[in-house]
């Protein structure tokens, strides 16, 4: 492949590889996820360029997006909590940390999976809802494969990755009520239009539980074996369920003696799945729309539908795992913590899984094992 020169002063060079920002020199949590700066690494720029250039040939361009892909996402650290460890009293605790990934989130994953999809299908379009996180994800991963971009977002949110998001190129749809009504219109245009669908939920359901069943192999590398349970931030229960199957795909294997349990986590009364887990019902059961708060903390975990609850409710049980809510002043709390005994600026919302895994602990204490917490956040 032929490399290009490239500019990182230019525009263009900045969108991705981005200006320093400016900062007063204070920390907020409610900062949460934010993109990496540089996005992707200066080197790859040359890479961007031919991915994204129409007049390429195809196969030039999925070659370019595929390099991008396995340079930039994936392969985020894994590191022994020992301070949080003698913080809660349970030794073995490691910290899977997604920040890491280009937008800061384990989204980027998915993100780029469809990405490359659209781009092999011949798609020139591809459109999802968000609230933030995954439209910024969806937003980067579309403008470097050279696919127009639509996100689609409810009116009243004010989401601060909005900034991200039109960075990126993408083009913004307001739509009257939730979040999951967003995922009803975007799905809509998707079929209407012809755009690709990256909706969770939809028919591309197993190519994201793939790409995150990629953590549970991060996991058994570092590891050599499955942990005793992975504890997990769950909103629509894509992330629980894609790294369970990950597992499930090494235990058949042979490369893991057995299955974690599976934890969840999530904002309090506002998550389907640990209502059901919490009230033990057979499966999930929506909650009243009108009964939703969203705050800048529990924001990325709180819906009154989960697609994949039902799928991550039934996981938990077969694991023999459990469900439990934090309430925003914990999770904010344990992102202190984490940042001040870690130094990981992670997102508060991400802590919800762990805090679930010290609530059972508390209460029933492990035994010495290893255990596996997901994390988010804007950078090591």
């Amino acid at each position: 492949m032929v490399q290009e020169d490239y500019d990182t002063s230019s525009q263009d060079s900045r969108k991705f590889f981005g200006e320093r920002p400016k900062t007063n020199g204070a920390f907020s949590l409610l900062d949460g996820a934010s993109a990496q700066v540089p996005i992707i690494t200066p080197e790859l720029a040359s890479l961007s360029k031919i991915a994204s250039d129409k007049t390429r040939p195809l196969e030039e361009r999925l070659e370019s997006f595929e390099i991008i892909f396995d340079s930039e996402v994936g392969d985020t650290t894994l590191t022994r909590g020992r301070n949080i460890e003698r913080e809660i009293g349970l030794r073995q605790i490691y910290l899977k940390f997604e920040g890491g990934n280009p937008t800061g989130t384990q989204k980027d994953r998915i993100a780029f999976a469809q990405a490359l999809d659209a781009l092999r299908r011949g798609y020139d379009e591809i459109t999802v809802a968000s609230c933030g996180n995954y439209g910024a994800a969806v937003a980067l991963a579309a403008s470097l494969a050279g696919l127009r971009c639509l996100i689609y977002i409810p009116e009243s949110y004010h989401t601060h990755r909005i900034k991200d998001i039109t960075k990126f190129g993408a083009e913004i749809v307001r739509v009257p009520g939730d979040y999951e009504e967003s995922v009803n219109v975007s799905r809509a245009d998707a079929e209407k239009e012809g755009y690709y669908d990256a909706n969770p939920g939809g028919a591309n359901t197993n190519l994201q539980l793939k790409a995150y069943g990629e953590i549970a192999s991060e996991i058994y590398d570092e590891l050599r074996d499955a942990p005793a349970a992975v504890a997990v931030p769950a909103s629509n229960g894509s992330t629980l369920a894609g790294i369970y199957r990950g597992f499930v795909s090494l235990y058949n294997r042979g490369k893991t003696s057995r299955i974690p349990r599976f934890i969840a986590g999530s904002s309090f009364g506002m998550n389907p799945i640990v209502q059901a887990f919490v009230k033990n019902t057979p499966t999930c059961v929506d909650l009243k729309p009108e009964r939703i708060r969203n705050t800048s903390i529990n924001e990325p975990l709180v819906n009154w539908r989960s697609i994949d609850g039902d799928y991550a409710l039934s996981i938990i049980r077969q694991t023999r795992g459990w469900a439990a809510f934090a309430t925003d002043k914990s999770m904010t709390e344990y992102a202190r913590l984490i940042r001040e005994k870690e130094g990981l600026s992670v997102l508060p919302a991400s802590t919800a899984g762990l805090i679930a895994l010290v609530d059972r602990h508390r209460k029933e204490p492990f035994p010495g094992d290893r255990y596996v917490v997901i994390l988010t956040g804007r950078k090591a």
